[in-house]
């Protein structure tokens, strides 16, 4: 599965709708909890790769910045010192080196949206696993408060009249949860468009190739007839 794929799928899931269509809600949030928690161990680690990647690429570009620049000041010294050839021959590797860093630009911002998808998609599943963990406690509180219920109910009733008094509190419980998670649907739909939004940006700029190298590049006479420009409008 792509990484964008995975991002929708992680971003979109509703944790209150999937319990809400469980007939055994307990199991579900058990199964549910071991599959986030496995979801979550993944892309941690694939984060931590990312970032560093993303790093990688942004001292690259760093490096690249540098390398202009100091091409660029020593074209300018050649050229106040009348050294033309000598200022040609910085421009042109300039030229080249600003060719590579178009694509080491492009490198770096296909790093920082992975990397921004990655941190989305673990901030999301923590979030889904504190959802989880506050229902499974809930949910087993309500089943002591039901038992503790029934055992007394049956001190003094008949078994059945004990069984229908656990349905109806299930029953209540039920209606608690399900208003909390028609709220929180309508939450999540309120936020849907955002959401695609966001996914539509990442996608433009995880699949941008080289955009960058789009930009031209000028050439190193034309560089060096700037250069001599500016010195003869001092």
């Amino acid at each position: 599965m792509g990484i964008l794929s995975r991002f929708r799928d992680v971003m979109k899931a509703n944790m209150n709708s999937l319990l809400s269509r469980s007939e055994d809600p307990e199991r579900t949030v058990n199964e549910v909890m071991r599959s986030l928690s496995s979801d979550l161990g993944q892309v941690k680690a694939e984060t931590t790769a990312v970032l560093s990647e993303e790093s990688r690429a942004r001292r690259a570009l760093d490096e690249s910045s540098t390398e202009l620049r100091k091409l660029q000041r020593y074209a300018e010294k050649s050229a106040e010192s009348q050294d033309e050839d000598k200022a040609l021959q910085f421009l042109q590797k300039k030229a080249k080196q600003a060719e590579k860093h178009n694509e080491l630009q492009a490198a770096y911002d296909r790093a920082a949206a992975k990397a921004k998808v990655m941190k989305h998609m673990q901030d999301k599943l923590i979030a889904d696993m504190a959802t989880m963990e506050a229902r499974y406690t809930e949910l087993k509180s309500k089943m002591a408060d039901a038992k503790a219920k029934q055992q007394a109910n049956e001190q003094n009733a008949s078994a059945s009249r004990a069984n229908d008094a656990l349905r109806a509190m299930e029953d209540k419980a039920n209606q608690a949860l399900n208003e909390a998670e028609a709220l929180a649907e309508l939450r999540a739909g309120a936020q849907e468009d955002d959401l695609d939004e966001l996914i539509a940006q990442l996608e433009k700029d995880m699949n941008a190739e080289t955009g960058n190298e789009q930009k031209k590049v000028p050439t190193a006479e034309e560089e060096l007839a700037a250069i001599q420009q500016q010195l003869n409008d001092k």
